[in-house]
This record gives C-alpha cells, structure tokens and sequence, in this order.
C-alpha cells in the first residue's frame, strides 16, 4: 500500500505562509489524485484542495486564491502552498491518496498548522 507522510507544519503569524509536504512510498506505479484535508478541533475533517492524475485542480471556496497544490514526481513529494494564512486555517492537515486501486489509497498521519492573530 502506498504510505503518506506530511511535514512542514508550524505556527505563523496571520498574514504568512508556510509550505507542507507530503511525501509519497510504496506503490510508486500508482495514479491517484492527491488531496489535501484538514480538520480543526472539534470540527469535521474537510477538503481543502487536489490535484489529479491529469494535473486538474479543485480547491475549497475557503482557500481559493491563497493556498496553491504543486507535485515534484521526480520526488514522489506533494507541496501544498499556503499564503495570507487566516487564524481559522488553524488544523491538523492530512494528505490523501484516491484511486480506483485500492492499494493506492491511503491517508498520511498529519501535520499540524497554528495561525495566531
């Protein structure tokens, strides 16, 4: 099965940027789109962006225009760019993995995003 891991997280101020990773190992032959979710503190996990097999994107109405999904496959490594951070971007961010094979789909473990005002 193919595994996830994020990296990158932190805290920042509102206003700044970071950049996660997710770095992708196992099936490398897979298609998939990549996701991005993430989930606050006592909030539902939710979809914030993908890109798919074909380089389409999707974002959520909340991010449009700040938060960018780039794919280095060379490096099997995911980016999520995330500009003029809000503090309700605060979450713990998973990336995800969704493909008709089953042994390609798969979430990572998180990483956790802090935005302070």
């Amino acid at each position: 099965q193919v595994q996830l891991v994020e990296s990158g997280g932190g805290s920042v101020q509102a206003g700044g940027s970071l950049r996660l990773s997710c770095s992708t190992s196992g099936y490398t032959s897979c298609r998939y789109d990549m996701n991005w979710y993430r989930q606050a503190p006592g909030k539902e996990r939710e979809f914030v962006l993908r890109i798919d097999s074909a380089g389409r994107t999707r974002y959520a109405d909340s991010v449009k225009g700040r938060f960018t999904i780039s794919q280095d496959n060379a490096k099997n490594t995911a980016y999520l760019l995330m500009n003029s951070l809000k503090p309700e971007d605060t979450a713990m961010y998973y990336c995800r993995t969704v493909s008709v094979s089953w042994y390609c789909n798969s979430w990572g473990q998180g990483t956790q995003v802090t935005v302070s005002s």
